[in-house]
This record gives C-alpha cells, sequence and structure tokens, in this order.
C-alpha cells in the first residue's frame, strides 16, 4: 500500500452526523439499569465533547453510587451500551451533516488516510458510519475505550498509522471536529486543528480556541487545506 501525504481525522457527532436521535443515550442508561440495577439519566450531563466512558462514571456518579462499585461494574456497562446501541439504532443516512459525502469522497480518490477520533465506544462509532453510509471512506479509528482523553486518543490514531506504514513523518496530520475539545486535543498533538460549525457549539466559540481552520460546514473546506 502507498504512503499517504496526509491524515484526516474525523470526530462524529456534530462533525459527520448531527440530531442522530436519542438511542445512543438510551443505550448508556440502560446498560447501567441492567448492570449496575441504578437508574440514572444524561439530563444535566454535559455530553458533548465527552467520552462515552466518562459519560458513564459521571451518569453513576450523580446516581450516588460508590466509585469502587463503578469500577467493579464500568467494563460490564460499556459491553453492554455497545450492544444495545448496535441493535437499536435507525437508518442514519438522512442525518449526515452537509458536506461530508462530498469531502470524504475527494480525500479518499486523492489516497489519504481517513480515520475517526471520537468519543463513542468502537462499536458505537462503527455503526453510526454503517447506518450513516460512511463507513467505507474510514479505514481505523480511536475510540473513548482507549484513551483517558480525547488528546490520547490523538495519539493512539497518529501512532497506528505511522506503524502500519500509512503516513510517513512528514506527512500532514488534521483532526476534524466541532467541539472545543477536538481543538485542544488537536493542539496537544501538535496537528492541524479544523473546525466545523456543525454542532451544538457556535462557530464564533469554536473560533476563540484558535483552530487553525474554522468553517461553518464541511462545504466550505477546501480539500487543499487538508494535504
Amino acid at each position: 500500500m502507498k504512503q499517504s501525504d496526509a491524515l484526516v481525522l474525523f470526530d462524529i457527532d456534530g462533525t459527520l452526523i448531527r440530531r442522530a436521535g436519542p438511542h445512543h443515550r438510551e443505550a448508556l442508561v440502560e446498560a447501567i439499569r441492567r448492570t449496575a440495577h441504578v437508574e440514572t439519566t444524561t439530563e444535566g450531563v454535559p455530553v458533548a465533547g465527552m467520552l462515552d466512558r466518562d459519560i458513564l462514571m459521571t451518569m453513576m456518579l450523580r446516581a450516588g453510587m460508590p466509585r469502587s462499585e463503578i469500577r467493579r461494574v464500568l467494563p460490564e456497562v460499556i459491553k453492554r451500551a455497545q450492544s444495545v446501541y448496535v441493535r437499536r439504532v435507525p437508518d442514519l443516512a438522512g442525518k449526515v451533516c452537509p458536506g461530508v459525502r462530498g469531502l470524504l469522497r475527494r480525500l479518499s480518490r486523492r489516497g489519504v488516510v481517513i480515520g475517526l477520533v471520537t468519543g463513542n465506544l468502537s462499536r458505537i462509532g462503527w455503526r453510526k458510519m454503517e447506518r450513516a453510509g460512511l463507513r467505507p471512506y474510514f479505514r481505523f479509528g480511536a475510540f473513548a475505550e482507549m484513551a483517558r482523553d480525547r488528546a490520547g486518543l490523538v495519539r493512539i490514531a497518529i501512532r497506528q498509522a505511522r506503524q502500519e506504514g500509512w503516513i510517513g513523518r512528514d506527512s500532514n496530520i488534521t483532526l476534524i471536529g466541532d467541539h472545543p475539545n477536538d481543538v485542544l486535543a488537536a493542539r496537544a498533538n501538535g496537528i492541524r486543528a479544523v473546525a466545523v460549525g456543525t454542532g451544538i457549539v457556535s462557530l464564533d466559540e469554536l473560533q476563540s480556541h484558535a483552530p487553525h481552520v474554522a468553517v461553518p460546514d464541511l462545504r466550505q473546506l477546501a480539500i487543499e487545506t487538508l494535504l
């Protein structure tokens, strides 16, 4: 496989798809209920930009569970949340953000390595991509259960791409996301940050975190920016 001059990493929610329905949150709630036998909610939890694992822990803490018990049940909760979601998620083809399909096609034609860096758990993230019709574009991904924070996920993705020989040391690397945490994760790894205003965070707020590029949606992103 020919080494690429560029790696482009994408967040999922708010970047590739939006308004995907309540199924993700419901899967987290049900997984806790079935595993820990505790009623929880995502209400009041600032889920945007968070990793699923951290969301689950916050939900259980707010329900009064001791940290020791949360640590004990968390692996099973994570497993169940993914199983629930993959069975219930509807078709997401109509939830793809503007400009996404066109950009992915152009990147693919240019031989760019395309991956995911997302707060979703792995089976949830891949299932979203399948149901949105985007799965074939993505070679690999870094997901919520793989690192303690989003910057760590970016490091994992970059390391894998280099170890596999998909990119070289001088290849351009970009993270595209809709949340300040995406911008901060990119900057922590010394890569290009592209902020897109298709999530719940305004473009003005995203720009205040000094991304290298900020666009209202991916229709406005020139592919040359990524190469």
